[in-house]
């Protein structure tokens, strides 16, 4: 197969490099509008196509399939003219701008018979998988709440928020956990050092089961903080993805309420057990990642990480900043 990706700054030389190791991808083209940033990768990848020219990628019929990496403003509109030109199409997260342009990029696909497919890269990673897979079975018990923490003394970006930057991330992975999508959602925030870009937010979800999860979302802290924990009814678990070893820990922790049987009575049993980190695969789950577009390529369907996907964080996004302008008011998801 031969991928064009599209936009060589931060993350597209990541996604060469993968693709450029997977034996299905016999030609990798990179395209960019910075001719110094394909002299750059053209030191990396003598062996690649490259140009400037969008519009000379879309023409080539050799092309299979164009990966998107370039600004969130820019992905409706370079999606959409590859999936004119008949090409399969991996855009990197926030999927759009807008929930609106995300339904329209998601019926033109479809209508197109074009895979789609949206770069939560965590999804394939080897703690998150495993992390679900102790849901589905049920280990943790009754899932109460999720708190989660990313932080870090980041980069400013200038032109959206920290929700839009870094909430991506955590969506995906909670929505993935849960099996459903958040019904009501609130953020409340300030902007420290650039006025009018939040780098700063605290955002709340309840999901139709009844599950609440919190996210505290930082470009302004200390030190770089992943970590996440989740309370069960029968289990704890810690996952901080800043670890070498040991990311996932499952702790025999809980607490249970026994009706009390005489006026007055009032007890809890507090339970502390074992701790122990499951076993981890060992992958990148970049290159996992670009291998399932290749074979949405090569089958015309996506596994994991469709359109819908993208489409369900885009707008929790959308909510949560709704949220964060009206000061903390609770906003309803359809």
């Amino acid at each position: 197969m031969h991928i064009a990706v599209v936009g060589c700054g931060y993350w597209g030389p990541n996604l060469a490099r993968n693709l450029n190791s997977i034996p299905a991808c016999k030609k990798v083209t990179c395209c960019d509008t910075d001719a110094k940033k394909l002299d750059r990768l053209r030191l990396r990848f003598p062996d690649n196509g490259f140009t400037t020219d969008y519009d000379k990628v879309l023409s080539d019929a050799s092309v299979d399939g164009v990966v998107i990496a370039t600004s969130v403003s820019t992905h409706f509109s370079l999606a959409m003219k590859a999936i004119a030109s008949g090409k399969h199409v991996f855009v990197e997260k926030p999927m759009t701008a807008s929930a609106k342009d995300a339904e329209t990029l998601i019926a033109a696909a479809a209508k197109a018979g074009r895979s789609l497919m949206v770069g939560h890269t965590f999804l394939f990673s080897p703690p998150v998988i495993k992390i679900k897979e102790c849901i589905r079975k049920g280990e943790l018990g009754k899932i109460h709440y999720i708190s989660a923490t990313r932080v870090n003394l980041g980069i400013h970006q200038k032109d959206v928020s920290v929700i839009w930057d870094l909430a991506p991330h955590d969506f995906s992975i909670l929505f993935d956990w849960m099996d459903e999508t958040p019904s009501k959602i609130w953020a409340i925030g300030r902007d420290c050092i650039v006025k009018g870009i939040p780098d700063v937010a605290f955002v709340t979800m309840e999901f139709p089961s009844g599950t609440q999860a919190h996210l505290q979302l930082s470009w302004l802290a200390p030190s770089k903080l992943r970590r996440t924990a989740i309370v069960g009814s029968e289990k704890m678990l810690v996952y901080d993805d800043t670890e070498n070893v040991e990311k996932v820990k499952i702790f025999d922790k809980g607490v249970h309420y026994k009706d009390p049987e005489t006026y007055g009575e009032f007890q809890l049993s507090y339970r502390s057990g074992d701790i122990w980190s499951p076993r981890l695969d060992t992958y990148e789950p970049l290159q996992v990642e670009m291998e399932s577009f290749l074979e949405a390529v090569r089958t015309g369907k996506v596994v994991k990480s469709g359109g819908e996907t993208g489409l369900s964080v885009v707008k929790s996004l959308e909510a949560a900043e709704e949220s964060l302008k009206n000061q903390g008011r609770m906003i309803s998801i359809s």
